[in-house]
């Protein structure tokens, strides 16, 4: 019998390397996925609707919200970002591990309203190096970078509402200790029992 999946938050300072992060851990491990959240932020160069996010105008964003329809939503840096409460549920069901990639604000919502969620913080090494990340990957002006940064100490501070915290300074290493998270929750108790309950039947009769 499969085991109802696990829902995690990753919160991280814009240029962290939580996305990174993220789309290497999906190709590491089987049965963990990212969900797509919905944006009101314009698309970047490279990026594809559906796939990076699900992009749509604020008035239609605002309707998915009177709907009811997300599972979280915060605005952030003047966007919108939500994410969709069904295809989570629905994943989960299906015993599929599930990463919402979003900030203290999101995670902080889904903890109230799903208190059995693991979050997982993620550091940059330092506040040079996280300046180095947002002007390399080229994607944002000075002004955007600066108002980034000055937001990351107040992000930064949230840390202490995680279940656990990942220095990304080697990415390798912080990519190894981002898989033992959700294999340590894949041995819980609770997942293990339905895992394994043919097993535990014959065991125990």
């Amino acid at each position: 019998m499969a085991s109802k999946g696990t829902l995690f938050t990753v919160s991280a300072p814009s240029g962290a390397g939580k996305t990174s992060l993220l789309a290497a851990l999906v190709r590491k491990l089987a049965d963990v996925q990212v969900s797509v959240s919905y944006t009101t932020r314009a698309m970047r160069p490279g990026e594809h609707d559906g796939v990076d996010y699900h992009f749509v105008g604020e008035a239609e964003f605002l309707d998915m919200v009177g709907r009811g329809e997300f599972l979280e939503h915060a605005r952030v840096f003047g966007n919108l970002y939500g994410t969709a409460e069904r295809w989570v549920e629905e994943r989960l069901a299906a015993g599929v591990d599930i990463v919402l990639e979003i900030d203290w604000q999101g995670a902080a919502q889904v903890r109230r309203l799903r208190p059995d969620c693991v979050h997982i913080f993620i550091l940059p090494p330092s506040l040079d190096c996280l300046l180095r990340r947002l002007t390399g990957r080229r994607q944002d002006g000075a002004e955007v970078i600066q108002r980034r940064l000055a937001q990351a100490r107040e992000e930064i501070s949230h840390h202490v509402e995680a279940d656990y915290l990942i220095v990304n300074d080697e990415f390798d290493t912080a990519l190894d200790e981002l898989a033992a998270v959700v294999r340590a929750q894949r041995l819980r108790l609770e997942a293990q029992q339905q895992r394994h309950a043919a097993l535990l039947d014959g065991l125990l009769s």
